[in-house]
């Protein structure tokens, strides 16, 4: 089958061939690609960024949004048949551990993450395990949700974490409304009454968050904290989700929460330079968050199904890879880039 594969850290991927996964467990399911979104990781991939945490062996191939219908399965396999159009959740976990016991699956002790660390979805076919996949609605095709399976999955976790102490009147910022950021909003308007403010360099992107929920939008062109600090009463927001994280979106993100505040750390790629003195006077609270959990997908998927969640795409074929990441990486990407084999 033909796969896009990582064959150096920064060298240019490659289309090549290798040979289609087959069952080999009673668990495993084999899933033919309809969608694999094209992440702002995949780029740090290929700067190196992840190659001693990961430990993988090049070359691999590349890719961990992955959606599609199921191809093969396993002897054991009961919660999906061939044919189920599904929705593959980030990690291959293992069921026995605390974390996976607590449903908290995310941080599984013996986790393998296609496209991180194994075989991922820049490829024809995708091999993950029965308890990895989430079977989507009819009425939604899997290149249109792939992006959600990680880029949705995080927004969806953070955003539904912040909303379980957001309250109505409350002001919540975003920081960032692109791939992940768009989603967030949405997911907020969803399941809070809470104020959004939405902070992006990019007017058009800041216009796009306007139209998909959020209550006002701020350009980050230098007066974007006083703007804030202006829409809340010169006090803060009580919640700033950050997905950029880079750039100076910390020192930023800070400057705009109030005492007490929650500051959710999303995107990554610099460090957080806090006093700890501030912290302790204005108990504000730093969280961290990774890709969701299992049940978070299925919650995001029950979203997606009702037309609360939409994902922003911008489609290309799998042999226009390349197109793809340049895009990406010079932001003319709206939304999230798919591939689609």
């Amino acid at each position: 089958m033909k796969a896009v594969q990582v064959v150096g850290y920064h060298r240019p991927l490659e289309l090549t061939e290798v040979s289609e996964p087959t069952v080999t467990g009673p668990f495993d399911v084999v899933v033919r690609i309809g969608g694999a979104g094209v992440c702002r990781t995949d780029l740090h991939i290929l700067e190196g960024q992840w190659a001693e945490k990961s430990g993988v062996t090049l070359p691999y191939t590349i890719g961990h949004e992955n959606a599609g219908w199921v191809h093969a399965v396993g002897a054991a396999v009961t919660n999906v048949a061939e044919g189920d159009k599904v929705i593959v959740h980030p990690l291959i976990t293992c069921g026995l551990c605390r974390a996976c016991r607590s449903g908290d699956d995310v941080h599984c002790a013996a986790s393998r993450f296609p496209g991180i660390d194994t075989a991922g979805g820049y490829a024809e076919y995708l091999k993950t395990s029965a308890r990895s996949v989430v079977k989507i609605d009819d009425a939604l095709e899997p290149s249109d949700v792939a992006a959600l399976a990680d880029a949705g999955l995080t927004a969806y976790h953070a955003a539904a974490k912040a909303a379980r102490r957001l309250r109505p009147g409350d002001r919540c910022v975003v920081i960032g409304a692109g791939g992940l950021g768009h989603i967030g909003v949405q997911v907020l308007k969803a399941l809070t009454a809470a104020e959004i403010v939405v902070v992006d360099r990019n007017p058009d992107a800041v216009k796009l968050a306007e139209t998909i929920g959020a209550d006002h939008g701020v350009v980050a062109d230098g007066s974007h904290v006083a703007a804030v600090l202006d829409l809340t009463g010169g006090d803060g927001a009580e919640t700033v989700i950050d997905f950029v994280g880079e750039g100076g979106a910390t020192r930023d993100g800070i400057a705009m929460l109030r005492r007490a505040g929650d500051y959710h750390v999303v995107g990554y790629g610099e460090n957080i330079d806090v006093p700890t003195i501030d912290i302790i006077s204005t108990e504000i609270n730093l969280i961290g968050n990774l890709v969701g959990s299992y049940n978070d997908l299925c919650e995001l998927m029950v979203l997606a199904a009702q037309g609360k969640v939409t994902l922003h795409t911008q489609k290309y074929p799998l042999d226009r890879f390349q197109d793809a990441i340049d895009d990406l990486d010079n932001g003319r990407v709206r939304g999230r880039a798919i591939l689609t084999p």
